[in-house]
Formats: C-alpha cells, sequence, structure tokens
C-alpha cells in the first residue's frame, strides 16, 4: 500500500504546527518523499519526527543564535572564553554566527559574513558554505546565491532535509529502526533523544 502522507496525520503527529504550515508543507512531503526512497512506513516515521524536532513542528527553519551571555558561555565556551566577550556578543545573533562559524565549513573569516549568511536553516538544518553549494548543486537551486529561500519555500526546505537524509545515508539505519544512530548522525549527540523517540513512536502508529 502507498504511504499516505495527509495533512490530518501531519497535524496529528505536530499539533502545535498551524494548519497553515501543514497545508503547505505536506504536498512537498507527499512528492519528494517518495521519489527520494523515504518510501516505507518505518523510513517516512523516523524521518517526520527527527524533523518535527528538529524544527520545533515545523515553526523553527532558521538558527535561533540570540543567546544571553550566560548561553554564549555554556554552549560555545570555546568561542567566548570570557564573561567579558561573552557580554559583548549577548543578544547579537549575527554576530554570534560570523564567530561560531567563522573559517570552517567552507566558511570565510569573521568579517566575510559567511557564518550569519551560511547559519543553519532547514527542516534539518544546513549550515555552512560548502554544505549550501553541494546541496545546491544536488537539488539544482544556487542556494549560496540564495540561502533564505530554505527556509521561506517547502518544497526547497524538504528537498534540502532529504538531501542530508540520503547523502547520510540515514534510509538503511530506519530500516534497522535504530533512533540513536539516525539522531547521532544529524545531531552529532543525543540532545533531544526522548523528545525524538516520542515522536517516532507517535510516527509509526500514523503512517
Amino acid at each position: 500500500m502507498a504511504l499516505d502522507i495527509t495533512q490530518e496525520k501531519l497535524q496529528q503527529l505536530m499539533p502545535n504546527a498551524s494548519a497553515e504550515d501543514i497545508a503547505l508543507f505536506q504536498p512537498a512531503l507527499q512528492q519528494e518523499c517518495l521519489e527520494a526512497g523515504i518510501n516505507t512506513s518505518l523510513r517516512f516515521a523516523h524521518f517526520i519526527a527527527q524533523i518535527a524536532h528538529e524544527s520545533a513542528e515545523l515553526r523553527a527553519r532558521s538558527e535561533n543564535l540570540n543567546y544571553s551571555a550566560k548561553g554564549l558561555r555554556a554552549v560555545f565556551g570555546r568561542y567566548f572564553t570570557t564573561d567579558q566577550m561573552a557580554e559583548q556578543y549577548a543578544r547579537k545573533p549575527e554576530a554570534i554566527a560570523n564567530v561560531v562559524y567563522a573559517n570552517r565549513l567552507g566558511n570565510g573569516a569573521t568579517e566575510s559574513g559567511d557564518g550569519w549568511a551560511f547559519r543553519g536553516r532547514g527542516l534539518i538544518q544546513l549550515t555552512g558554505r560548502d554544505n549550501y553549494r553541494t546541496c545546491g548543486e544536488a537539488i539544482g537551486h544556487k542556494l549560496t546565491d540564495d540561502p533564505d529561500v530554505i527556509g521561506q519555500k517547502p518544497e526547497i526546505s524538504v528537498a534540502v532535509a532529504i538531501w542530508f537524509w540520503n547523502r547520510n545515508q540515514l534510509n538503511v539505519l530506519a530500516d534497522q529502526d535504530d533512533l540513536n544512530a539516525i539522531t547521532r548522525r544529524i545531531n552529532g549527540g543525543l540532545n533531544g533523544l526522548e523528545d525524538r523517540k516520542a515522536y517516532l513512536e507517535k510516527a509509526k502508529r500514523l503512517f
């Protein structure tokens, strides 16, 4: 039986998502997932569970870098090594991005502005100039020239998430029902594992 990704099921999985967002994303999810091989109930359950967590139920499509000084020291302590420096950058998302993402992921130095331009965007966040370029080439959209489109157009948001999923061969792990391994590939650790697990269990019942 073909995988049926309806607005009603998506709304049940993500009750905090707006009906408007559900209606915008459903066609792209239905079409693009099936075309890209996320075409079994188990694969889609894992995919949509990770998206529900990563995007706060489709509401967060761009990385939130509005940190307090305390938050900067806790999360980015390697870049903000003193309380004084953290205070200087607190609540300045653009400046924070340009520091923490400078000179890596294909980005230029702090003053290049690449950190902010290529901050995390999308349903599974794409970060860094190199990833924007590589993903853009794969999906046929020059993301380095138009980075904001990832958070604005549902079909691009979904395409980017699918690119990440398939590039990291996450269908293989989904077939093994290995939530921990999938989470590590996406998150680098196991942050939010219980939340992801709750979405997964719900998605398995729905899809």
